[in-house]
Order: C-alpha cells, then sequence, then structure tokens
C-alpha cells in the first residue's frame, strides 16, 4: 500500500489537517510550519497536537512532512537573511517536538554567486549548530532543479552537506521527482540507474520522502515548474513506475501538484489503483 497524500494548510490545527487528509483517501501530508514567506508562527495547541497524535496511530498514518519556509537561506550572503533562517529554523524544530517522530524539510538554499562550496560550508555550519542529540524529527534536504545559484542541484552537493553534518542520524533526503527530472536525472528512462546513482553517492536509507510531481518543463531545463500528475514532461507512466518501485513504495508520498482538494483526491485514488494494478 502506497503512503501518499498531498500539501494542506495547518491553519486549523493538526487534528482538523489530519481528518481532511484521510477524508481525501491520504495517510500522510506535508504542512508550512508558518508563512511560506517566513514570519512569526502560530502557537501549536499542545491538546490539539495530542488529538492529532492519536488519530494518525489510530488510522495507521505514515510519518508527516513539515516545510520550512522558502525565505529560509542558510547560505545568503545577507548575515540578517542567515541569522532569520537560524532563527526560524531552530524554534521549528523545537515546535515539532509536539508531533515527534516526523520529518522537517528545507530547501538548501542559494549562494548568489558566493560559490556552492561556499554555500554548503554555511548549511553546515548553520546544522551543526542547531541539530540537537535529543530531537525526535529528521532533516530533510530536498532535491533542487539548479535553478540560478541554488544548491542541491546534484545528490553529490546533498551528500558533501550530509558528509559535514555532526549528528548525521538527524538527517535525511526529499526527493523531489519534478526537480531531478529538471536537474538533468531521467527518471523517465533510466530510473533504476537514477536510484542506484542515489545509493552509492547518498545512500537510499537517507531516502526518507518524495515530492511527487509532473514538470511543466523538459528534462534537464534546470527549471522548477510542477504539473498535475499525467499534464507534464514526466508523464502518468513514469511517476505511476517511480511510486511502485521498491525502493519508494513505502516512502511517505506527498503531492505538490497544482490542485485543490477534489484535484488531490482524484490524483491519490488513480495512484492507489495504478499502484495496484502494476
Amino acid at each position: 500500500m502506497l503512503h501518499i497524500g498531498c500539501h494542506l494548510s495547518i491553519s486549523k490545527g493538526f487534528l482538523h489537517i489530519g481528518q481532511e487528509a484521510f477524508s481525501i483517501g491520504a495517510d500522510t501530508f506535508q504542512f508550512f510550519t508558518r508563512n511560506p514567506q517566513g514570519g512569526k508562527a502560530k502557537d501549536i495547541d499542545a491538546v490539539d497536537a495530542a488529538a492529532y497524535n492519536a488519530f494518525a496511530a489510530q488510522n495507521g498514518f505514515a510519518k508527516i512532512v513539515a516545510h520550512a519556509p522558502y525565505t529560509l537561506n542558510p547560505c545568503s550572503d545577507n548575515p540578517q537573511t542567515r541569522e532569520f533562517a537560524e532563527m526560524v529554523f531552530a524554534d521549528d524544530l523545537k515546535r515539532m517536538e509536539f508531533v515527534p517522530h516526523n520529518y522537517y524539510n528545507f530547501h538548501p538554499g542559494s549562494h548568489v554567486g558566493q560559490g556552492a562550496q561556499k554555500g554548503i560550508e554555511m548549511i553546515i555550519e548553520l546544522l551543526n549548530r542547531i541539530l540537537q542529540p535529543q530531537q525526535t524529527t529528521t532533516v530533510l534536504l530536498e532535491t533542487m532543479s539548479g535553478k540560478g545559484s541554488e544548491v542541491g542541484r546534484s545528490f553529490e552537493e546533498l551528500a558533501a552537506v550530509i558528509a559535514g553534518v555532526k549528528l548525521k542520524e538527524k538527517m535525511g533526503v526529499c526527493l523531489d521527482t519534478c526537480h531531478v527530472f529538471a536537474a538533468g536525472y531521467d527518471i523517465v528512462n533510466n530510473l533504476d540507474g537514477v536510484l542506484t546513482e542515489f545509493d552509492k553517492i547518498i545512500g537510499l536509507e537517507r531516502l526518507k520522502a518524495i515530492h511527487l510531481n509532473d514538470s511543466l518543463m523538459p528534462f534537464a531545463s534546470n527549471k522548477d515548474r510542477h504539473a498535475k500528475i499525467g499534464e507534464g514532461e514526466i508523464g502518468q507512466a513514469a511517476l505511476v513506475r517511480f511510486v511502485c518501485h521498491p525502493s519508494i513504495k513505502n516512502l511517505p508520498i506527498i503531492l505538490e501538484t497544482p490542485n485543490d482538494l477534489k484535484g488531490y483526491a482524484a490524483e491519490i485514488k488513480m495512484l492507489r489503483t495504478a499502484a495496484k494494478d502494476a
């Protein structure tokens, strides 16, 4: 059985978002920890979080994925931007302990002309300051499409970050299908080869979650443009093969396609049916 869900708003609390996910056939979900552009986060209701934890356990939910705001850039050339990233990151990890043993995903950031190596060093420095031995949350580096000065456009760059982190057991990777396709990893025609490369460079044991998206832009375009399943350059057949792969099918799979709740429900149903028939 696939563990599949979508990105939902947590504005009404954890229990509500869990029930909303369950209502569309999902058994996981992703949410922003705060406004995706940053800013102060709403206080977490401990009673609500506890109610969600019980609901998730009762209904067999997989691990869920919190997504850091897009403005979080630990390798900016602006000291104030880096300070903001550290403040938000540290605060979010504390807040995640209300729903323990889940995932916190972030875009590694953009080095803005300083060079990828300098960017990687800055990301490592931040992670080594804020990761704590007692935390239950695993932090996920997201694979990126390679636009501009993004760090994380290759498996090698993600591996370099993990190699420098002291608490490596707290680190994992979230693979975005649109992003890796745009970055030049051919998951359509050479899925086994791509996953073998991932295993060799990073290690499949580090692969913790999936962002499942089609791509509006062609292969190796380095452009991040998500499409609905089957309406892009990757295609429905390739994405079904992807989610059915033995290395993928037991991971939490998050749809970030341009959809409303009804559209997400349809995609979840289609993927579950296709996986049964595969």
